[in-house]
């Protein structure tokens, strides 16, 4: 190191009222390592100890799994300052010193890395622990837990190894002497003597497994618990968890090292989360869960169903008080919702953690709005603190109210806590890699299991909803269903599940895996049915923030649809207009129109296609009088015919001679004229414009139908702005020739039915040498929408249909890792972008005026949107249900990068 040069600092230390950290250094910290360094300096009660920096975990992996020089003199300076500070020694025979190792990224990812508790015990401290504190079963429980943890997770011993032996001695002494079922004994009634046996079985597993004795020396210990956090942030649940989440760019997860508090010391002792308001609902009320006599894990595993925070009120008045003035404290200082961790022990409260707290879709818009009212937080801050899954979180279903009370009674299954809101139904599974399975072949499923662990995450993605017999509102379960937005039912105790014969029994009634069921996330009912769900109604708080939202925002929204009926839904989501209505989709509605389709595909010349196409007109405009009707007053950018032929005709040969019977065809015929559309490449073959190109009669009908319905919705007073737009434009003389018969046509419709209706005439660009010509082009059109589905597939040379065969490896962190992201969710910006960003300055040199909108369904991705107000878009287009997805993405951008326009 060269001389004066600061030396790297890794490790950060707090306790005694000060921490050398603070809660804005979260990306070096983590949230966990920033949180307890920021209550620290604030006050509260926090046990005293380290954090080692994220990257550390970084350069561990950068570096063939070697930890950075001098780490482990700053962790053996920063151990001895927190013994000195606590006045006990890791290791220590008569009173040692206790911590837990923990994970903590800068992004929360609730159960997906590890934790190791009780670190230190060995059998000489035990004994001396036991004396000291005169609880031999406290002390021997703690020291159950710690080989468990340290066992599954620095040395892969399945966990389930330790628990069968823990069931047995459970079952064989403990129930016994009782004298009382199984399902009666709990964790608790284990007596000194029977947890010794405990240990001495945990020690014969933990030897036959790894091949040596556990460890009784607190710096292997300590280095081998370091070892396992940072090796679990590459652990495929933890992957699978960044990957479903999106979360990308982080450095790795922190270690903190931090002094044990035990909530497992009797019962003036005990373990909790809270919410500093109701996760579910948003309502500003204490809300979580505590379990007596209890360590941490406990709540967070759901192995034992807690009982109210309320209920602490009652029974430690004085703790709750306390614990009521850190949930003031920490809300006012965050300025949000907290999730906070906490222990009791023997009647003193220790603070563990706080984060933002996870929450249901509804109760981020509900907190959001009351924020505001509360002037805790700016309008600005709500809107940047609604996430998109927000959103669609609030369309999930709820059981259809309209069921008689008799069914759901008759159909009655169980009960359990609801742990996040909705419904779901669909068929039980009882692994996740089952629900993965069953959902990969199009099959809603529920996951049902006792608890569920880490390990379960990709299952719990898979499912509709989630169902477990034990835990309550801030289990593993429920957390990290609750990020998600899916409906969760945990604590039904009543469950009785049996893995090996994949059955779910409640008494005498059983239902086996396959059987549908449906959850009620609102009311913990589980039903044994799959009952009718119908969408809900969109609550006040949601209103007033998109209210917000559109005073915010300078992108304009509108939607993609083809049908009156989406359209008029697509107002109502608050959508400005419609960026792509495909005419194509209105000839597949009824048997009707697609025989006058197909009778024009097979046509032998002009005249007979000009009078199969004179059948369509009427539907066309019908449809068109519907769009323009709902869209009253709004721009409505109408696509002309764009798919091949050959997808409006059958190629079952019983389709197909039954298409020759209703047209008064040989069969022969019209299988001859079918096999002649077929194309090897029809992606890039005689489909678009070129449809137009070839045979202008197409053309024609379609704009003619577009102007008498836009001149016969002004002659009632509805205002029209229709837009007509040319699919798959190569070339300037190419939109010359059209723009040119499209005007003729509307002009010669405006002139008979004397009403004057203005128009646009423009093109998608979805080519990449319309992109690269975008400056000749503008001098045609008017407008340019911007096709990235199809300009994603041509720049990249990629199929979406076929890709995704490949596309996972090139999206994997842990494989090729190419691209960041799907390019077909959103919008690859640094090669599809950079075309985009040309063409809009090539187009707008020529037109100075140009309009720019995007109508790939990239139109209601966040990212997409942020990149589109960056870049000088007039607006986005997307599906109607993306369209308050949007609207929020747009307030965003324009909050994040106000009036940046390139």
């Amino acid at each position: 190191m060269a001389r004066g040069a600061t030396k790297k600092k890794f490790v950060y230390f707090f306790g005694g009222g000060h921490a050398e950290g603070n809660g804005r250094m979260k990306d070096l910290l983590g949230g966990k390592g920033a949180g307890l360094a920021e209550m620290t300096n604030i006050g509260l009660p926090v046990p005293a100890g380290f954090t080692i920096t994220t990257e550390v975990c970084d350069i561990h992996y950068k570096s063939g799994r070697k930890y950075p020089s001098g780490l482990r003199e700053e962790v053996e300076k920063n151990l001895e300052r927190l013994e000195k500070l606590v006045g006990k020694t890791l290791g220590d025979p008569a009173d040692p010193l206790l911590v837990s190792v923990r994970s903590g990224a800068s992004r929360s990812m609730p159960g997906m890395m590890e934790t190791i508790l009780n670190l230190g015990l060995n059998d000489r401290s035990v004994e001396g622990l036991a004396k000291r504190t005169s609880n031999r079963r406290f002390v021997l429980d703690a020291y159950r837990r710690f080989i468990t943890m340290y066992g599954a997770t620095a040395m892969g011993v399945a966990r389930e190894k330790f628990e069968e032996e823990f069931g047995e001695v459970k079952e064989r002494f403990t129930r016994a002497r009782l004298n009382v079922r199984s399902n009666r004994v709990v964790d608790t009634d284990v007596n000194e003597q029977e947890m010794a046996e405990v240990i001495r079985r945990y020690k014969l597993v933990y030897r036959k497994n790894t091949g040596e004795d556990f460890p009784q020396d607190p710096a292997t210990q300590l280095w081998g618990a370091i070892g396992a956090v940072v090796k679990s942030w590459m652990a495929d649940k933890a992957m699978t968890y960044r990957r479903v989440e999106k979360i990308t760019g982080l450095l790795g997860t922190a270690v903190n090292i931090v002094q044990m508090v035990f909530g497992n010391m009797g019962k003036d002792s005990g373990t909790g989360v809270c919410f500093t308001r109701d996760p579910n609902s948003g309502k500003n009320t204490f809300y979580g869960d505590v379990l007596m006599n209890a360590q941490g894990e406990d709540v967070v595993a759901g192995i034992r169903t807690p009982i109210h925070l309320g209920d602490l009120k009652k029974k430690m008045p004085v703790i709750y008080r306390q614990l009521v003035g850190v949930r003031e404290k920490l809300e006012r200082h965050y300025r949000d919702m907290q999730d906070i961790e906490f222990t009791v022990e023997e009647g003193k409260l220790y603070i563990l953690q706080t984060r933002a707290g996870k929450r249901s879709p509804s109760a981020s818009f509900q907190m959001a709005s009351d924020m505001v009212k509360e002037r805790l937080i700016s309008k600005e801050d709500a809107l940047l603190r609604i996430a998109p899954k927000d959103i669609e979180g609030l369309f999930y279903p709820v059981i259809d109210p309209g069921i008689p009370a008799s069914e759901l009674k008759e159909k009655f299954f169980s009960s359990g806590n609801p742990a996040v809101p909705g419904a779901a139904a669909g068929c039980v599974v009882l692994s996740a890699k089952d629900a993965e399975e069953w959902a990969a072949r199009g099959k809603n499923v529920i996951l049902v299991r006792k608890e569920t662990n880490p390990e379960d995450v990709g299952g719990m993605h898979a499912a509709k909803g989630i169902l477990t017999a034990t835990g309550g509102k801030t289990s593993h379960a429920a957390v990290v269903a609750r990020g998600w937005g899916k409906c969760c039912v945990v604590g039904c105790e009543d469950l009785v599940i049996d893995y090996g014969e994949k059955t779910v029994a409640v008494g005498r009634t059983v239902v086996r895996e396959g059987d549908e069921i449906t959850l009620n996330g609102s009311t913990g009912e589980v039903f044994r049915t799959a009952l009718p769900l119908i969408k809900p109604e969109m609550p006040e708080a949601y209103k007033t923030v998109m209210k917000w939202a559109d005073a915010a925002r300078t992108l304009a929204v509108r939607t993609n649809v083809d049908t009156p009926y989406d359209a008029e839904n697509a107002i109502r989501l608050g959508a400005e207009g419609i960026g792509l209505c495909r005419t194509e989709h209105m000839f597949f509605d009824t048997d009707e129109r697609r025989l006058a389709i197909q009778k024009m595909i097979v046509a032998d010349d002009v005249e007979s296609r000009k009078k199969a196409l004179a059948e369509l007109l009427p539907f066309q405009k019908k449809d068109f009088i519907g769009i323009f009707r709902a869209m009253d007053g709004l721009p409505v950018t109408i696509r002309l015919l764009d798919p091949p032929l050959h997808e409006f005709v059958p190629h079952a040969e019983g389709e197909q001679k039954h298409l020759a019977q209703a047209l008064g065809m040989s069969f022969h015929e019209v299988k001859r004229k079918i096999d002649r559309l077929h194309e090897a490449n029809p992606m890039l073959g005689h489909r678009g414009c070129r449809l137009s190109i070839t045979y202008p009669e197409i053309l024609r009908m379609q704009v003619r139908a577009i102007m008498e319905a836009a001149c016969e919705c002004k002659k009632k007073g509805i205002r029209v702005f229709p837009e007509i737009m040319h699919p798959l434009v190569i070339d300037k003389k190419e939109l010359d020739i059209l723009a040119s018969a499209t005007r003729d046509v509307a002009e010669e419709v405006i002139k008979e039915q004397g009403v004057k209706v203005d128009f646009l005439v423009g093109t998608m660009i979805e080519v990449p040498r319309a992109a690269l010509l975008a400056d000749r082009i503008a001098v045609t059109a008017e407008f340019f929408s911007f096709g990235t589905n199809d300009l994603t597939q041509m720049t990249l040379g990629m199929s979406r249909d076929d890709a995704g065969r490949f596309l996972p490896d090139y999206v994997d962190e842990k494989k090729a890792g190419i691209l960041k992201d799907d390019p077909f969710q959103s919008l690859d910006t640094e090669g599809v972008g950079l075309l985009i960003v040309d063409a809009i300055k090539k187009g707008r040199s020529t037109r100075k005026n140009l309009k720019i909108g995007i109508c790939g369904e990239h139109g209601g991705d966040p990212a997409t949107v942020e990149f589109c107000h960056l870049n000088g878009f007039d607006y986005v287009s997307c599906s109607p249900f993306r369209v308050p997805i949007a609207r929020l993405a747009a307030a965003q951008a324009e909050l994040k990068w106000p009036k940046r326009r390139k």
